[in-house]
């Protein structure tokens, strides 16, 4: 009887699992390879295939357990398995190869570094004997990437791969998750070794992080929360990377404190509740950003005070207050601010803890001082910073988009990945998250390019979601070749380009510090997107005046079935305000052209 491809497939799915025992058998190392990702129970990878990793393509053929996505560019193979990450939490996976193959990947790992996604990325590389002869396309993959992943490995050995992979995958999202590269040589991968089976467990004698917060140090910081006067609650990335936004939100609801996101927190906590007072930062709200300046005690959880946030920190440091910080990394405290409070330890583990002592200590805030703070914070609330101006109305205003489509969307199941530059911050700012894990962006590395690898790679993880992304016609020009593998692959997205013909921020910047030298800011010879998306198989819809807006965001809601791409052409003068300059303090802000 014959046995069919797929049987054989099911069996070595079966084969692979962790707990199964199974008696040795010679493999090769590619096979073992993908034995190993199966084990992990990987359902996508993203690739590009060369010279030195057909064995591991040649294995991948020979199996169906596993989605191969056939990207057009190494770069963008490693944002959709970062896009995928942020909004599954599961670990993305990519596969390149040597030479060429890693250094297009460079970008899409340093993205995921700076942002602390689980990944792990696995490198093609010349055979064994001629590494270090300037082999063709040879590369030192384990030197260019040290400085952009948690972790990387070279391996010598194809009966090293099986026990690789399992410390890869922990490393990638155990602690303070990030990036692993594993560079196998071509011969490595093509060498036959006895298998017998993938590991059940890891050990690394010199990585242990730590889960559990101090339990003396969760109880000081219960004492100074519940004796605070001016509490302010500041979270980042980290609460979404631990799922413990439901624990953040019973926290802030238990004690009634206010409560703010930076950029990559965004979701965490309900944007549309009255105790969240929007994002802080460069860009965020009058009132987040005067909290933070004047608080007297800080819950900062899973944050890490960058540049982007807290500005100067001489000038942050110019008012008295207490600071607690949870963070998974003990590197990221007292990195940039002194804090008073440190608790090393998984957030969700953490705030569990803090709510359980909370419940048991039966301590109350202080609710007079809690009043006459909120009435503060209602002042501050009062001058509207995010009010903008609609203009005449034959000018597209990109705040106006960005609204329109919130309102549209807000009660089905959405994601909106963005670009980097003025539309980033427009969607952060006005477009309201309520759930974690649906703002996908580039926070730290701030990648042109990522918007679109990650919309697909999220609409195969969430085929039944919408998945919009927000870009700019700068920004959506680094990574357009991917419309092409929209359509191989079915991920049917949308693409919202706001359309002002210029780098906005860069042209921003410039109005503000360079006395309107526009250097090499301004788009002469944009392509017409509209054609450009129908050459790839695609709708293209053209958008210029306000009224039409609306309709055209309802017209490509109801084409489920196909990527649309929006270019909507919106007014080149508008800035993102409110707005910190480069080394002002938090809370001296522009909230408009009126400041300038």
């Amino acid at each position: 009887m014959e046995i069919s491809k797929a049987e054989i497939a099911s069996a070595a799915a079966v084969s692979a699992s962790p707990n199964s025992q199974v008696p040795p058998q010679d493999l090769r190392g590619a096979e073992i390879l993908v034995k190993s990702l199966q084990a992990e129970g990987v359902k996508y990878i993203w690739g590009y295939p060369g010279g030195a990793v057909l064995h591991i393509y040649d294995a991948f053929y020979k199996q169906n357990t596993i989605q191969h996505v056939l990207v057009r560019h190494e770069q963008a193979a490693v944002h959709a398995a970062d896009g995928y990450a942020r909004a599954t939490g599961d670990v993305g996976v990519a596969l390149v190869t040597s030479g060429p193959g890693v250094t297009n990947a460079i970008t899409g790992i340093a993205t995921a570094y700076m942002d602390s996604i689980p990944m792990v990325i696995i490198t093609g590389q010349v055979p064994t004997h001629a590494i270090g002869l300037d082999a063709f396309q040879e590369c030192d993959t384990v030197g260019i990437t040290r400085p952009i992943v948690k972790h990387n490995f070279l391996v010598k050995d194809a009966k090293h791969i099986a026990e690789t992979m399992k410390k890869a995958f922990h490393i990638a999202r155990s602690g303070r998750p990030g990036p692993v590269v594993v560079d196998i040589p071509k011969d490595v991968s093509f060498n036959k070794v006895a298998y017998a089976g993938y590991p059940k467990s890891v050990e690394m004698r010199s990585y242990n992080p730590v889960r559990k917060g101090h339990g003396g140090q969760i109880r000081k910081a219960l004492q100074l929360l519940m004796s605070a006067k001016r509490p302010y609650i500041y979270t980042g990335g980290g609460v979404l990377l631990s799922n413990a936004s439901q624990e953040l939100r019973t926290l802030v609801d238990m004690l009634g404190y206010p409560c703010t996101n930076t950029l990559m927190g965004l979701g965490a906590y309900p944007a549309s509740d009255k105790k969240f007072l929007g994002m802080l930062g460069m860009h965020g709200t009058y009132e987040a950003n005067n909290a933070m300046q004047n608080c007297d005690v800080l819950l900062a959880v899973g944050a890490r005070f960058d540049d982007r946030v807290i500005g100067n920190p001489k000038h942050f440091a110019q008012n008295e207050r207490k600071i607690i910080h949870i963070d998974i990394d003990p590197s990221s405290i007292s990195k940039r601010v002194r804090v008073d409070i440190p608790i090393v330890g998984d957030v969700k583990d953490v705030l569990t803890e803090l709510i359980a002592m909370i419940k048991e200590s039966g301590l109350q805030p202080d609710a007079s001082a809690l009043g006459n703070w909120w009435d503060t914070i209602e002042s501050w609330r009062k001058r509207d910073c995010m009010k903008y101006s609609m203009g005449s109305s034959e000018v597209i205003k990109p705040q106006y988009v960005v609204e329109t489509l919130w309102n549209m969307t807000k009660d089905a199941d959405t994601y909106i990945t963005s670009d980097v530059g003025q539309h980033q911050m427009w969607a952060a700012q006005y477009y309201k998250f309520d759930e974690p894990r649906r703002w996908i962006n580039s926070g730290g590395l701030g990648t042109m390019g990522v918007g679109i690898p990650y919309a697909m790679g999220i609409k195969l993880a969430k085929p039944d979601s919408e998945v919009f992304c927000i870009t700019g016609e700068g920004s959506v020009q680094m990574c357009i070749q991917e419309l092409s593998t929209c359509l191989q692959y079915n991920t049917p997205i949308k693409i919202v380009s706001l359309n002002n013909r210029y780098l906005g921020m860069v042209r921003q910047w410039q109005e503000l510090d360079y006395e309107g030298r526009y250097s090499h800011s301004y788009m002469d010879a944009l392509p017409n997107f509209v054609k450009l998306a129908e050459a790839y198989g695609h709708v293209g819809m053209l958008i210029e005046k306000p009224q039409d807006v609306e309709p055209a965001l309802r017209e490509a809601r109801k084409l489920k079935d196909r990527t649309v791409f929006m270019d909507f052409r919106t007014d080149p003068t508008e800035n993102v305000f409110p707005m910190v300059k480069a080394g002002k303090g938090i809370s001296e802000m522009i909230l408009g052209s009126e400041d300038l």
